[in-house]
């Protein structure tokens, strides 16, 4: 028996940033740069206080030491007023190692 209330489990553990992460992303007409409060292998949560629709596609770009991580990703979840949880659909093994060294430094 399962509840269906409880929130799916994630694939990848995410991380909680310092306010200082931001990230530029870009979905249908929009452009946004906004701030990261969490971020792990498999997506991030951006605080947004307008955040677009579950399913929507988004282009992502955010600076890590080293370079620029970029990324397609999909809104999978939304808190109005608060932010947007978002899927990577789309990272390139230069982004992943990027990320992958990033996320290991932050958990040191």
């Amino acid at each position: 028996m399962t509840d269906e209330t409880s929130p799916p489990k994630r694939k990848y553990a995410r991380i909680s940033l310092p306010k200082g992460m931001r990230v530029v992303w870009h979905g249908t007409d929009l452009q946004l740069f906004s701030g990261v409060r969490t971020l792990g292998m498999g997506g991030l949560f951006i605080s947004v206080p307008d955040p677009p629709p579950v399913g929507t596609k988004l282009r992502l770009s955010f600076e890590v030491p080293r370079g620029n991580v970029h990324a397609e990703a999909i809104v999978r979840n939304i808190v109005p007023g608060d932010g947007m949880g978002v899927e990577f659909t789309k990272l390139a093994l230069k982004d992943r190692l990027l990320l992958e060294k990033l996320l290991k430094r932050l958990l040191l």
